[in-house]
């Protein structure tokens, strides 16, 4: 068996993904870390952008997080965000629509969610 760490990702609204991974990616104030089992324990603070998760089961999950914390001690990861969706549950089109209405508003903190979602469904 790989080694393996267990993911907790919780939006401030709901549990988001729960489960064993091999590597997850996400974007802090430092840059982006990857974590995976045996990672030196940290507490840093989440930037938006794509959290990319690769599950145990060789699949991979991918989710548009915005702000928050992250944190890994013992072999566990958790992840609290302000804002934390799936990329399958994001509307592709009303992301669209959401990034043409932040930039013709110049709504920069808006059109920095939209261009996070859009990134999180096309897995970049």
């Amino acid at each position: 068996m790989a080694a393996e760490l267990h993911v907790e990702l919780v939006a401030a609204d709901r549990s988001v993904w729960s489960g064993a991974a091999t590597l997850v990616v996400a974007r802090t104030t430092s840059g982006d870390i990857g974590v995976m089992p045996g990672h030196q324990p940290l507490l840093g603070v989440l930037e938006s952008g794509p959290v990319t998760i690769r599950t145990s089961e060789g699949g991979t999950v991918v989710a548009a997080v915005h702000g928050g914390f992250i944190s890994y001690a013992d072999n566990k990861l958790s992840m609290l965000a302000e804002i934390a969706e799936l990329a399958d549950e994001i509307d592709v089109q009303r992301a669209e629509r959401a990034l043409e209405r932040a930039k013709a508003e110049a709504d920069a903190a808006a059109e920095r969610r939209a261009d996070v979602r859009l990134r999180a469904v096309s897995g970049r």
